[in-house]
């Protein structure tokens, strides 16, 4: 009897050891396969992420002759400022002023000639041009496009956020593959093991790190997603119609029936994107002028370093809009053109809960909401990111055999199936993920599982 029970619990466990290895297995192939497709996408995030932490300082050296004048006790007003590039530059439409905010800044004039927009540096003690700058050409703007969509459009766009989302999946098979099945064992869990060889090292360099910035890198992924132009736009629009995107009141006065949205004629912060444009209905009166649109910010308490997007249509308004480094300042504020009447305020504290958090997200994303060390933390786990990469491509090369991908064989029993089902629940959650899910579905069914060299060098 006693022998029988002993038999029957070593079938048991030898059961349960073999469901574990092979959820390992099925785990471990996803992660593979994941981290081999999506390695140089997210080398790129973290390299220009790591960059762009640094925009005011790395801006500030690069354009200092452009930012800086002399203090001088005279200034001459918006509008004579603006006039000035006008004379300068009188085939050019002026789109935006950001007037100087203290007396040694430049103000800036934003311009569009030739289908190109332009920057130009205008001294606000005396009028003067300072300088230049094609926006297109200002490197932080190119390693902002390379960052959000590789420089490739809305193609560069998707790609970014597939990799994004796939990068949750190597988070969360990561950190099932770390997880230490020996619970008193703190080495190559915790703390790289250097005296076990170069093949221990090697592991425990990729996967320990790995460990100790996954939380970074998820927070880094899922405030970035919110940007991203598939899944953002519909989390934008589903947060609006739920009531946490800007609540109607917000209107000095009724809704209005605009379909154009904020994002469409300004840069503004992510909550107020989706604002529906007021229309200037006093069409009778002469426009309001550019010096009482700058006096108006200071009685509205605009923060600091905002700009003023000027019409460009009779029905046109003025649009002012600072993307602050803290959240908490970021307002977005609607006048009417003829008359300066405030046609809508919105601010951080008119955010629903959800805009608040992401807003809060992005100034923490983009390193500005707790000044340098907050850009110095972004920088560590953008190296992080960057280390742990390099090193699983190292890792895999390292241990790739000579005819084949080296990846972990198709487990037997249900476990790859299991897998495969959480990740397609993912999917439907991350459209892209599921498109490519698709993708590589049809091509394993069509493709590899019909060609038998290619499906023995996939371990298909």
């Amino acid at each position: 009897m006693m022998q029988e029970k002993r038999e029957e619990t070593t079938s048991t466990n030898k059961k349960i050891t073999t469901r574990s290895q092979s959820l390992y297995k099925a785990i471990w192939r996803w992660h593979f396969y994941a981290g081999l497709l999506f390695t140089p996408f997210l080398l790129i995030l973290a390299v220009t992420g790591g960059m762009y932490l640094f925009k005011p300082q790395i801006e500030e050296r690069l354009y200092h002759d452009l930012y800086h004048v002399q203090a001088q006790s005279q200034s001459v007003s918006p509008s004579a400022q603006v006039q000035a590039v006008k004379e300068n530059y009188p085939s050019a439409d002026v789109l935006t002023y950001k007037p100087s905010d203290r007396s040694t800044r430049s103000s800036e004039v934003g311009i569009s000639l030739k289908d190109r927009t332009y920057t130009i540096f205008v001294n606000p003690q005396n009028g003067h041009i300072v300088g230049k700058l094609d926006d297109s050409s200002r490197l932080m703007n190119q390693i902002e496009e390379f960052h959000g969509e590789l420089m490739a459009g809305t193609a560069g766009d998707r790609i970014v956020e597939l990799a994004a989302c796939w990068a949750i999946v190597l988070i969360v098979t990561g950190a099932f593959l770390w997880w230490p099945r020996k619970k008193d064992k703190i080495k190559g869990v915790l703390i790289p093991r250097f005296s076990k060889g170069k093949n221990v090292l090697a592991r425990d360099l990729h996967v320990v790190p790995a460990f100790w910035i996954s939380a970074g890198m998820l927070f880094l992924v899922l405030t970035g997603l919110p940007w991203s132009g598939l899944w953002g736009n519909a989390f934008q629009q589903i947060a609006t119609n739920a009531g946490v995107g800007y609540p109607p009141s917000i209107w000095v006065g009724s809704a209005p029936t605009s379909t154009v949205q904020t994002k469409d004629v300004a840069v503004v912060p992510w909550g107020a994107e989706t604002l529906e444009i007021p229309n200037s209905t006093a069409q009778q009166y002469t426009k309001v002028s550019l010096d009482d649109i700058v006096t108006i910010a200071k009685e509205q308490h605009i923060h600091d370093g905002y700009t003023i997007s000027i019409p460009q249509e009779p029905q046109g308004v003025y649009t002012l809009s600072v993307f602050s480094p803290k959240a908490q300042d970021e307002t977005t504020i609607h006048l009417d053109q003829y008359t300066g009447a405030v046609l809508a305020d919105y601010r951080y504290d008119n955010y629903g809960f959800m805009g608040k958090l992401i807003a809060l997200g992005i100034t923490l994303h983009k390193g500005t909401q707790f000044g340098f060390i907050n850009q110095l933390i972004g920088l560590i786990i953008c190296i992080g990111i960057a280390g742990i990469v390099i090193s699983g491509a190292l890792l895999w090369w390292k241990r790739k055999p000579a005819k084949n991908m080296g990846a972990p064989k198709v487990p037997e029993g249900n476990a790859m199936r299991i897998v495969t089902c959480i990740i397609v629940v993912f999917g439907l959650v991350f459209p892209l993920v599921g498109l490519s899910l698709i993708i590589v579905w049809l091509l394993d069914f069509f493709v590899i599982k019909r060609i038998p060299v290619l499906q023995r060098f996939l371990n298909a």
